[in-house]
């Protein structure tokens, strides 16, 4: 892994992730359009670390919200406020990825990451959110969030393991599925995203660390992610207030069809 690389891997990894468009697919593509050693699923999750960094900065007040929240549900036993339910959803909409995703673990390795899989779902995830998106109203807001959005939003994050199908695509077109707001459907997508990211870098980070060291590359691919991750949240979340998805369920349709081509280039 040259450093080189590395910043490009991070780049890619903190813009995909959080745009709908599958980071999983991106970091595993772009070593195979360009011959590049794959450096495996430990390094692409070392590189979340990053845009963990980002996320818990840029909703850093959220966060605080929250974390009093925690507190008085503790000490009180009661949830009153929007900030108390928020976290006891965003809990709930953690626990169906965390438990497929221990499941499902050797999969993510090895079977998902086979380029026909992901110009698969490249595609169709990007012709499901371009519909719905489309044809979704726009009347909820986050402070409108139930229990139920949350448990649907949830389980649509577990598709992610499947790398080109998106954890923010996933998430936030069951979001607009369920009328959320465009804005509202991103936002709770970032802020579910957090406790799953944390507990996959607690847990393949070591990994990437045992096989790299605390190498420049490494922790050159975790600053570039960290960096293109805030540009990514910024750039969206001023975007979608005004513009559809359609943009990015043409990009996937594009990426589609190139890896199509470049797998029978190859064959």
């Amino acid at each position: 892994m040259t450093l080189f690389q590395a910043i490009v891997l991070g780049l890619v990894q903190g813009l995909a992730e959080l745009l709908p468009i599958s980071s999983s697919a991106h970091l595993a593509l772009t070593p195979y359009f360009f011959g590049w050693t794959d450096p495996g699923l430990a390094f692409d999750v070392a590189l979340h670390a990053g845009t963990l960094l980002a996320l818990s900065w840029y909703f850093r007040e959220e966060w605080r919200r929250m974390c009093i929240s925690a507190w008085r549900i503790a000490r009180s036993r009661r949830v009153i406020s929007i900030d108390d339910r928020l976290l006891v959803y965003l809990v709930v909409a953690t626990i169906p990825a965390a438990v497929a995703g221990v499941v499902l673990d050797e999969y993510a390795e090895t079977l998902f990451r086979a380029p026909a899989i992901m110009g698969t779902t490249l595609i169709v995830m990007g012709a499901v959110l371009w519909a719905v998106d489309q044809r979704s109203a726009r009347v909820r807001t986050l402070s409108e969030v139930r229990m139920s959005d949350a448990i649907i939003v949830g389980l649509a994050q577990v598709l992610a393991l499947v790398p080109g199908v998106s954890r923010s695509g996933s998430t936030i077109t069951a979001g607009r599925l369920l009328q959320l707001d465009r804005p509202t459907a991103a936002r709770f997508s970032f802020l579910m995203s957090m406790p799953i990211t944390l507990a996959a870098v607690v847990l393949k980070a070591p990994e990437a660390v045992r096989a790299e060291g605390f190498s420049l590359p490494l922790l050159a691919g975790v600053l570039a992610a960290a960096l293109s991750s805030w540009l990514a949240i910024t750039v969206l979340l001023r975007y979608i207030s005004r513009h559809s998805f359609g943009v990015f369920a043409i990009y996937r349709l594009v990426l589609g069809i190139v890896v199509f081509a470049t797998i029978a280039s190859r064959s």
